[in-house]
């Protein structure tokens, strides 16, 4: 597996981006700012590579990194994946931005994910999901409202 830097047609990657945030038009906002990384599985038997996984940030302001979108293919969710693309992204911008940001639901299963990678609390934009998206957004089981804040020092 590698990590690699995508250059040209983000688009063509539409339907990982979406795993991570359901509607297409929020994806559009941030689609074409910024960084995105894909981990990839080297040509296999029919000689094509596939995509595992993406992670899309862009600059914060203020020296932060921002983690706009976090997406696994669900076959490979639970492999360390995710992690292994936030440590990439934290250990490539180390230097130049001083924290690494993400905004989430506040989802039993995705809060603590990033709790796992090394991440803080720190804001809450209230009611964000349904002020933003035009419908209802579950994961968990729960109903996203609000946007959760987490925070990562870089070193």
């Amino acid at each position: 597996m590698e990590i690699r830097k995508v250059a040209g047609d983000r688009r063509r990657y539409l339907s990982l981006l979406l795993l991570a945030d359901e509607q297409a038009d929020m994806v559009e906002r941030y689609l074409d700012r910024g960084d995105m990384w894909v981990l990839v599985e080297t040509a296999g038997a029919d000689n094509a590579d596939e995509v595992l996984a993406e992670c899309l940030v862009t600059d914060g302001g203020a020296g932060v990194l921002e983690i706009k979108n976090l997406a696994v293919v669900p076959e490979h969710q639970g492999r360390g994946l995710g992690r292994e693309l936030i440590e990439h992204v934290a250990h490539t911008y180390a230097g130049r931005y001083h924290a690494l940001l993400v905004g989430t639901g506040d989802s039993p299963l995705t809060v603590p994910f990033y709790e796992r990678c090394g991440f803080t609390r720190s804001h809450v934009v209230s009611d964000f999901f349904t002020r933003h998206y035009d419908h209802p957004i579950f994961e968990g089981g729960v109903q996203l409202r609000d946007m959760v804040y987490l925070k990562r020092p870089l070193a």
